[in-house]
């Protein structure tokens, strides 16, 4: 063999040996922003079913094996169980409204995985007294991305902020 023919074989081998090392095509750069507004949107419609009182629709926010971790309440896993907990809840509280405010959304940077934090406040009758009554909440729900392209809620805790701690008397000297 030549030394052209020599070359010309090592760059051959080099071409076919690249070729079986394939470099992988780099994924698309995920729109967190796109997803948090999502998640957003999510968690702002699932307190209008809840002020609607659909059991059914709040339920439907939540993944197949999602947990409700509410207070007061025993967790309550899948959207079978989440709805006939919120039923219940409905139940005793038919003139139950929640807002929600400062709902802040932090996003995975694989972009399947967010994670929703808000304040939620309750306002409903309580059945016993017949008093007004106000629950100020913090609300922390983990959501991921469903096959379907959908987000859902695998995670959702809801804690009673409740009241602010006594301040402690003045020493006096």
């Amino acid at each position: 063999m030549t030394r052209i023919q020599l070359a010309g074989a090592a760059v051959l081998a080099a071409v076919s040996l690249s070729a079986c090392n394939k470099v992988e095509t780099a994924k698309p750069a995920v729109d967190t922003a796109k997803i948090a507004e999502a998640v957003k949107a999510d968690a702002i419609q699932r307190i209008a079913d809840v002020n609607a009182h659909d059991g059914a629709k709040v339920a439907s926010h939540t993944a197949a094996d999602g947990v409700s971790m509410f207070h007061g309440r025993p967790n309550a896993v899948g959207p079978a169980a989440i709805e006939a907990s919120f039923k219940q809840n409905m139940a005793n509280n038919p003139d139950l409204k929640v807002t929600l405010t400062d709902p802040t959304v932090e996003v995975a940077v694989s972009g399947e995985l967010a994670v929703l934090r808000a304040t939620t406040v309750a306002n409903f009758t309580d059945p016993k007294t017949k008093k007004a009554v106000t629950i100020t909440s913090n609300s922390l729900s983990g959501y991921k991305l469903q096959p379907d392209g959908a987000w859902k809620i695998e995670w959702s805790v809801v804690s009673d902020v409740g009241a602010p701690p006594a301040s402690a008397p003045a020493k006096t000297g």
